[in-house]
C-alpha cells in the first residue's frame, strides 16, 4: 500500500510583517551609509587619507547593496502564481550574489590603487594623514558595528538571507575602518606607506566577504542539503509517532530561505489506506509545527517490510 500526502507550510513570519521589518532596516542603513561615506570622503580628501578615501568607497558601495536587498526581498516575497507554483524565494539568493559582485567590484578597485602606490616605492611624496581621517576611522567602526548587530538581528528574526548578507557587508565595512585606522595611525608615526597598506587589508577584508556572501548564496540556489544537525532532528521528530516502524528515506533542499522536506516512512502493511493517510497527515503536521522554516513537506508511505 503507498499513499502521500504533500502540503506547504507556514512561513517564519507573514509576508507584509517581513516586508516592513526589511524597509525599516534598509532605510535606517541607508541613511546611516550615506552620511559615513560622506563624513570619510570629507576627511580623506582634507586629512589626505588614501585609506579613508578607499573607506568611504566602501561604505557608498553599502548604500547601493542595501537597495539591490530591498528590490531581492520585494520580489522574494511575491505569492506563488501560476507560473511560480513554489513561490519566488530564489530571487532573494540573486539578491545576495548581486551584493558579492558589487563589493567584488569595489575590493578590486581599492586593491589595485593600493598596489600602485606601494610599488612606486616612493614614500616621500606620500602625505601624512591629519587627524580628522583618524576621528573619522573610529566613528566609522562604531557605526558600522552597530549597523551590523542591528541588521543582524533583524536578518535573523525575518530569516532573511539577503538581509543576513548585508549585515556582513556592514561587518566588512567595520573591519576595513579598523584596517584604515591602524594604517592612519601608522603613517602619523612617521610610516606613511602604512596608509596604502590598510587600504590592502580593506581590499582583503572586501573580498573575503564578498566570497562567502556568493557561496552562501550558490548553495541556496542548488538545492543544497540541510546540515547533518537539522537532519537529525527531522528524523526524531518523525520517529516520535509510535506508528512509524521506520524512516526508508529522508531528502531536504533549501529553496531560498526556506526548507523542502521529502520523507519516505515504513507502517504497518495491514492498516487501511484511511489510517494510512491519517498517519502521515500527523507526520506532515509534526514538522510543520516543529520547524517553521519548512514550507514544503512531502510525506510517502510504504509498506514495512517483516
Amino acid at each position: 500500500m503507498e499513499n502521500s500526502t504533500m502540503k506547504t507550510g507556514n512561513p517564519v513570519a507573514n509576508e507584509e510583517d517581513f516586508q516592513k521589518v526589511a524597509n525599516k532596516v534598509s532605510t535606517i542603513t541607508i541613511i546611516g551609509n550615506i552620511a559615513l561615506s560622506l563624513l570619510k570622503l570629507f576627511a580623506g580628501i582634507v586629512a589626505h587619507s588614501n585609506a579613508m578615501i578607499s573607506d568611504a568607497i566602501h561604505s557608498a558601495s553599502d548604500v547601493f547593496s542595501t537597495f539591490v536587498v530591498i528590490i531581492g526581498i520585494r520580489l522574494a516575497s511575491k505569492k506563488p502564481d501560476k507560473e511560480h507554483p513554489y513561490g519566488h524565494e530564489r530571487l532573494e539568493c540573486v539578491a545576495a550574489i548581486v551584493l558579492a559582485i558589487v563589493l567584488l567590484i569595489t575590493g578590486l578597485g581599492i586593491g589595485i590603487e593600493a598596489f600602485k602606490t606601494i610599488l612606486q616605492g616612493n614614500s616621500d611624496n606620500i602625505q601624512t594623514p591629519g587627524i580628522l581621517a583618524l576621528i573619522a576611522a573610529i566613528i566609522s567602526i562604531a557605526s558600522k558595528e552597530a549597523m551590523y548587530w542591528y541588521t543582524r538581528y533583524h536578518a535573523k528574526r525575518i530569516d532573511s538571507s539577503a538581509l543576513m548578507a548585508d549585515a556582513w557587508h556592514h561587518r566588512s565595512d567595520a573591519f576595513s575602518s579598523i584596517g584604515a585606522l591602524v594604517g592612519i595611525a601608522g603613517s602619523r608615526l612617521g610610516f606613511p606607506i602604512m596608509d596604502s597598506i590598510a587600504s590592502l587589508v580593506i581590499f582583503v577584508f572586501i573580498v573575503k566577504a564578498a566570497s562567502d556572501i556568493f557561496k552562501d548564496a550558490i548553495d541556496k540556489m542548488v538545492d543544497h542539503s540541510c546540515d547533518e544537525e537539522m537532519e537529525t532532528q527531522l528524523r526524531n521528530c518523525v520517529m516520535r509517532n509510535p506508528n512509524v516502524h521506520k524512516i526508508d528515506v529522508l531528502r531536504t533542499r533549501i529553496f531560498g530561505n526556506k526548507i523542502y522536506v521529502d520523507v519516505e516512512i515504513a507502517l504497518d502493511g495491514s492498516i487501511t489506506l484511511q489510517n494510512a493517510h491519517d498517519v502521515a497527515e500527523k507526520v506532515h503536521n509534526d514538522i510543520e509545527k516543529t520547524f517553521p522554516k519548512v514550507k514544503h513537506i512531502m510525506v510517502h508511505v510504504n509498506p514495512a517490510k517483516l
